[in-house]
């Protein structure tokens, strides 16, 4: 397990700040590190190929930083001065990563075949407005750990894509999943191979690529019923941790775990109560037992023993949206 390592906290109009010193003392980002200060970071995205490589989906576009978000530098993509809400990596090949733009941008998935040099959009059917949210937004996209042609995104307000040949085709996921305000999915490898899809008011499950769901029940089971992120333990899958709130951005909310590829959950007691809905949860895989989630409202919670207990750190931020932790 590595023990040394860089926090990274995506904001909402405070870019990315830093802690080198687990959280005692933090630096934000400058236009000297190649990011302005007041940016909107919707996503972070660590290559745990490629040590120290992150991405950032900003207001301005698709960002990378070499050094672990020491420095960074916009690249050049049709994407650029879009709004960029969702990033992946293809898991079986390093040059291929898909990203999502959306509100107030026009909707939109994109596609790099070559470790982003070139970026070309993919023909995904999305509305050009929605209910509550206007133009809609790529919230989430997952790519199958187990067949990479199988990528998956979420959008919210419009529902489910599923793309069976690496995106080049997709297919609306109707029926099962009522819903459409999408806020997140993640596929793991089990066993079972499982796909989890989150909206506003539910957890759907799926084994069989989409065929059939199951609702966790979420207002039955779960402390409050508003779920936002979720992350899986990256040396044991089947354990996967979701965060909750009472609405958006919420009063409350806490971080529930399922140590059986989402069949089941416990609630986790975090030390101090949140001011909001708790909004992202990362683990990372250099680091399996470090376990980081975050309120909507910047409370900032730490677990060292894979979410059994946690500890809030002192740096509060205005508007959270992603936690890494880098290795160095």
């Amino acid at each position: 397990m590595a023990t040394h390592g860089t926090i990274l906290v995506g904001t909402i109009g405070q870019g990315v700040m830093t802690s080198p010193d687990d959280g005692a003392s933090w630096t934000r980002a400058s236009v000297r590190q190649g990011m302005h200060s007041d940016s909107i970071v919707k996503a972070l995205l660590p290559d745990v190929r490629s040590p120290g490589l992150v991405y950032a989906g900003t207001d301005q576009g698709l960002y990378r930083s070499d050094d672990g978000g020491v420095k960074w530098r916009r690249l050049d993509t049709p994407m650029s001065g879009a709004m960029v809400w969702s990033l992946a990596l293809d898991p079986a090949d390093p040059r291929v990563m898909f990203a999502g733009v959306g509100t107030p941008s026009k909707p939109g998935i994109y596609r790099t075949d070559d470790g982003g040099t070139t970026w070309h959009p993919l023909a995904v059917e999305i509305a050009a407005e929605c209910p509550n949210v206007g133009i809609p937004r790529p919230t989430a996209i997952a790519v199958d750990p187990t067949d990479h042609r199988h990528v998956w995104v979420g959008l919210e307000v419009d529902g489910v894509r599923h793309s069976t040949d690496g995106g080049e085709t997709w297919r609306r996921v109707n029926g099962q999943i009522p819903n459409p305000d999408v806020h997140n999915v993640l596929v793991i490898a089990g066993p079972p191979r499982t796909v989890l899809v989150l909206v506003n008011d539910e957890v759907w499950r799926s084994t069989d690529d989409g065929a059939t769901w199951a609702p966790a029940r979420a207002r039955e089971v779960f402390p409050w019923h508003y779920p936002r992120g979720i992350a899986a333990r990256p040396d044991d899958d089947r354990t996967v941790f979701v965060t909750l709130g009472d609405t958006t951005p919420g009063r409350i909310g806490t971080v529930v775990r399922s140590r059986d590829a989402g069949a089941t959950w416990q609630n986790v007691a975090l030390a101090t109560q949140p001011n909001s809905a708790v909004w992202t949860v990362s683990i990372p895989a250099a680091a399996p037992e470090l376990v980081f989630a975050a309120s909507r409202y910047g409370y900032l919670y730490r677990s060292d023993d894979g979410g059994d207990s946690w500890r809030k750190l002192w740096r509060e931020f205005g508007e959270v949206s992603s936690v890494l932790w880098v290795p160095r």
